[in-house]
């Protein structure tokens, strides 16, 4: 089992899960974050600390996000992996909770 970035990352790409990842299995692309899922250990303790709720346990991934599993694999593979937490974006309070992101994940 792993744990999945879903779509509330998109944009706001906050960074405290980082910080407490034993395994350090987050990658970062330009807005959003991703966790390889052979490399997470199934602890989590990122769930908790994400303040937009993106972060979602394999199995409690929403029906609707389902297709974050597999991005979350596919991405992490060629994103560089983030170990820090870091300055969020400037705007990125604008974006929590906006619906309908996908489209704007950059790759």
């Amino acid at each position: 089992m792993t744990f999945v970035v879903g779509e509330n990352c998109i944009k706001c790409k906050l960074t405290d899960c980082v910080e407490v990842c034993p395994v350090d299995c987050f990658y970062e692309g330009p807005n959003m974050l991703v966790i390889h899922p052979d490399e997470c250990i199934d602890c989590a303790l990122c769930e908790p600390e994400c303040p937009v709720d993106a972060i979602y346990s394999e199995d409690e991934l929403p029906e609707d996000q389902q297709e974050f599993l597999e991005l979350n694999l596919k991405l992490a593979e060629v994103w560089p992996n983030i170990t820090e937490q870091k300055d969020p974006p400037p705007d990125s309070d604008d974006w929590v909770g906006k619906p309908n992101k996908r489209e704007l994940l950059e790759r």
